[in-house]
Parts: C-alpha cells; sequence; structure tokens
C-alpha cells in the first residue's frame, strides 16, 4: 500500500506524460539529488512542450521525496490561475498568494503556493509574511528579471528557471550570472516531427525599418514602431497580405502600439472582416468575452498589443501575424508560438512576417544552440543582422497586378548593383546609374500608355519600384541618410515625369 504524503492527494487528471518530459523530468531530479540546495538550474521547453505539466508532476514526487514545501512564481495572474488549476488536477494542494493575501496563518496546511513575484515581494520586504521549509523555488517565464529581486530570500533552496528562451530580457543582465547551468528540453523541429506541435509556413513581406528607433530596453520603440505601422502603405500592406495568405482563417494579429492596433482594427472593419481589438487598458470582462468570440467565431481576427505572448492558450488559431519588427528572441518565439497547437485536422498554420523578423532569427524551428547563447549572449546579439544589411538584401517584386499595367513591357527589372559595378569599371558617374534606371522607367510608362496623362498616372504606380532602386544605389555608393534618398527619390520621380512629357 502506497505511504500518503501530506499535501499530495490522489490525480485528478489521467495525465500520462510523453517520453521527453519523463527524461527531462529525470535530469532535472539528478541535479537536484547532486545539489539538494544553494544551487539555480535553468531549464529551456519550446512553448507548447508542455512545461507546467512537467513541473506539476515534479512538484509532486519532489514533496514526496523530501517533505519539503515548493513555491512557484508567476509574473501574471493568468499564469497563476492556470498553474495553480494544473497543480490542482496533479492531485497537489495548492494556495495562490495572490494581492489579497496578506498574511499565511493557514501555511501549516499546503505543501505548495503559487505566487505573483510583486505580490510575493511586496510581502517579503514588508516582513509581513515567512514561507517556512521551502526546498525548491520554480520560476516560471524565467528570462523576465523581474525575478532577480527574489533570489536573496531563498538563497538555501534549490532553484529551477524555466523558459522557452533562455536569454535575459535585459541584455546586460544575462542569465548566466544568476544560474549555474542549463538543461536543453526537446526542440521544436523534434516536436513537430513528432506530432507535438503544428508545423509554422512563414510568408515574409519585405519592409523598410530604417526608420526605427531602439531603446534602453534594446528593443524598437513603441513610438518610432506607431509612426511606421500606423501609416497608410503600412496598413494597405497589412490588408493586402491577410488577403493573400489568410482570408477567412482564425487570425491573431500582434502589434507594437496601441494606436497602431486601433488603426488595424478600423481598417480590417471598413473592409468588413469581423475583427476585435485588444490592448492592457481593456476590462477584464471585455477581454473575457472577446476571447470567447475569438474562439467560436472561425474566421475571427483578433488585433492586440503584446497582452496575449504569454498564458493565452488558443489552438483554434491558424494565421499569427508579426505586424511589428522586435529584436527580442523571446518575444519572436513567443508570438508564433500561439499558433503552434495541435489539433485534429490541425498540423500546420500559417505566420505572415511583416517586421523582417524572419531573416533576423531565422525560421521558428529552426535548430538552435541554446546553450551557446546561454554562455555567451553578447556574442548572439553581436552576430545579429542589422536592419542596414538585412534591407541591402531586398529585392523589388513587382506585384502581379501592377505588372499587368506594364505587359507591354518584357522586362521590367534593373540591378542595381550590377549596373553600378558597370559604370565604376567604365569609369563614369555613379548618377549614370540613375540616369539607366530614368531611361528604363520612361520606355516602360510610354509603351504601356495611349496617351501623357496615362503615362504619368502609370508612374506614379512605380513609387515602390523607385524608392528600392533608390536605396539600392545609396548603399553602393555608401551614403545612405534618409534625407539624402528622400531627395533623391523626389528628383528621381521630377525628371520621371519631365521626361514622359518630352516623349508625347
Amino acid at each position: 500500500m502506497a505511504v500518503e504524503t501530506f499535501g499530495i492527494e490522489k490525480k485528478k487528471v489521467d495525465k500520462e506524460l510523453y517520453d521527453y518530459q519523463q527524461k527531462d523530468i529525470d535530469k532535472i531530479f539528478k541535479v537536484i539529488e547532486e545539489h539538494p540546495e544553494h544551487y539555480n538550474l535553468l531549464y529551456q521547453l519550446p512553448t507548447g512542450g508542455g512545461k507546467t505539466v512537467i513541473f506539476s508532476q515534479m512538484v509532486r514526487e519532489y514533496i514526496q521525496r523530501t517533505e519539503k514545501k515548493v513555491l512557484i512564481l508567476t509574473h501574471r495572474i493568468e499564469l497563476c490561475k492556470q498553474t495553480s488549476k494544473m497543480l490542482d488536477g496533479f492531485g497537489v494542494r495548492n494556495k495562490i498568494i495572490n494581492s489579497k493575501v496578506k498574511e499565511l496563518p493557514d501555511q501549516e496546511d499546503y505543501m505548495c503556493f503559487v505566487a505573483m513575484v510583486e505580490t510575493l515581494n511586496n510581502r517579503l520586504h514588508d516582513e509581513k509574511l515567512e514561507i517556512e521549509d521551502i526546498g525548491l523555488v520554480i520560476i516560471d517565464e524565467a528570462h523576465y528579471n523581474s525575478f532577480r529581486k527574489l533570489f536573496k530570500f531563498f538563497e538555501k533552496c534549490f532553484i529551477l528557471g524555466v523558459t522557452a528562451t533562455p536569454l535575459s530580457s535585459n541584455i546586460k543582465l544575462p542569465m548566466k550570472d544568476n544560474y549555474r547551468e542549463l538543461i536543453v528540453g526537446d526542440s521544436i523541429g523534434s516536436l513537430i516531427e513528432k506530432g507535438f506541435l503544428a508545423k509554422a509556413n512563414t510568408y515574409s513581406y519585405n519592409v523598410g525599418l530604417t526608420s526605427l528607433k531602439i531603446g534602453m530596453n534594446g528593443d524598437y520603440t513603441v513610438k518610432s514602431s506607431e509612426e511606421l505601422y500606423s501609416n497608410i502603405s503600412m496598413q494597405e500592406k497589412l490588408l493586402n497580405a491577410y488577403y493573400e495568405r489568410s482570408r477567412g482563417k482564425k487570425t491573431l494579429i500582434f502589434n507594437n502600439g496601441i494606436n497602431t492596433s486601433i488603426e488595424v482594427y478600423e481598417t480590417f472593419r471598413n473592409a468588413g472582416i469581423p475583427i476585435r481589438h485588444l490592448d492592457n487598458t481593456t476590462s477584464k470582462q471585455d477581454r473575457k468575452d472577446i476571447l470567447k468570440w475569438f474562439k467560436h467565431t472561425p474566421d475571427a481576427v483578433v488585433t492586440s498589443v503584446s497582452i496575449l505572448t504569454t498564458g493565452f492558450d488558443e489552438p483554434t488559431v491558424d494565421t499569427i501575424i508579426l505586424n511589428r519588427a522586435t529584436k527580442s528572441l523571446t518575444l519572436y518565439f513567443q508570438m508564433i508560438g500561439r499558433g503552434s497547437r495541435v489539433l485534429p485536422g490541425k498540423s500546420e498554420f500559417n505566420v505572415i512576417d511583416l517586421g523582417n523578423n524572419l531573416v533576423r532569427f531565422g525560421e521558428w524551428s529552426a535548430s538552435v544552440d541554446w546553450k551557446q547563447i546561454f554562455r555567451a549572449p553578447d556574442f548572439y546579439f553581436e552576430n545579429l543582422l542589422s536592419d542596414e544589411e538585412i534591407e541591402r538584401e531586398f529585392k523589388y517584386v513587382m506585384p502581379p497586378e501592377l505588372r499587368e499595367k506594364f505587359s507591354n513591357t518584357e522586362d521590367v527589372d534593373f540591378d542595381v548593383e550590377k549596373a553600378y559595378d558597370k559604370v565604376i569599371k567604365k569609369g563614369l558617374r555613379s548618377k549614370a546609374v540613375l540616369e539607366w534606371s530614368l531611361e528604363q522607367h520612361v520606355k516602360m510608362c510610354v509603351e504601356n500608355s495611349e496617351d501623357v496623362f496615362d503615362a504619368r498616372i502609370l508612374a506614379k504606380e512605380l513609387k515602390d519600384d523607385i524608392n528600392s532602386r533608390i536605396k539600392q544605389y545609396s548603399y553602393c555608393i555608401s551614403k545612405s541618410t534618409k534625407n539624402y534618398r528622400d531627395w533623391l527619390e523626389e528628383d528621381y520621380s521630377r525628371k520621371l515625369r519631365m521626361a514622359i512629357n518630352k516623349e508625347f
């Protein structure tokens, strides 16, 4: 007959752990046995790999093995509730320490506590609360730096940090400073292969990001993102990408700014697409209603600002749209991970990237050397491609509907770099590149028009093509300030109009 352990009841869920989950639990317990206290271990597992299941089983086993208490720390109230519910299912009696809990007179009734980091920090600092006999502290979403301030209270414990991305949210505070070693779980690619995660089909649309500014946290500022992503041409780009890849599918759009998200909401609503907007000012009830609507509406679209990156699980999502750029690998994985849940009949999902994130970080399912990133985060950051490097590789492709308007012209492409090499070899002025380009544009407009008015209308349609050629030219001559490019573009467009007038 099994000996009962205080605080542990019969499991309410009949949940068998998968092989990779059990294997990781065994690895973690091996480290705990070797270093039962004064040790900080980090464990990495992709979003959707079932980390809450893993640490619920671990808590159960740890209490049974050691008869010591466990504390689980999260940074969001939703995660607190989800974790507590999972622990209940695993037969672990637990108590949530939230803002309503001022003291713990009943702490002897529990072997496990789930706490919000800010609440617990306040209580411990005010000396209102002391949890005795804690042996294991589990930190969910351990890459957030808010947890560091609590480490001093649990120096004698075994601390287990759990994250999908062992890369600190602050470049100046690397995780290796707080954790002794890293255990890497199954990869995204392996979980897709085994059928635990859906496969992502990524469609990337080139976006000029050189107007974006980098903030103190190392990521793009909300202000500069709002200016770029709220403008009409970016809204049109987003809507066209949606029509092309996700029309009629359940879609989640991530933005970097409330104004952008509201603009997206208006743009889609005016186009007759069922959409709702969510941000951190949305009331609890409205949020609940919107997410319920999202769940039960097959072609629903929700546009949001970062709040659905963690603690949100809606397996029926078909498409994730990254309507923002980020320098955060963690955020990149979190956003895409929201679409990766599998369902009967759902083994794939779409990702529409409007922030050059795919080029910056690589495919979501590509293998990542997490141990190397953990040991040398600086080296990782230094080797990320800059926006300028990414944009240098852009190749402008005329959209099919525009190409149709130039159907009388056999070749509408122009290789700026090749033309520049030719100019240098011939000893000509570099501006000859733009003159050759202009000749081709004039020819295109004239060949496909009946009169000067038609030709001038067509010239306006070439705005993106001109912009792309000017950018490539400015990279070639290593003079790429925005003001200079803007001037070149205006000058080019003026010369194009004048040259068209002369042809008729």
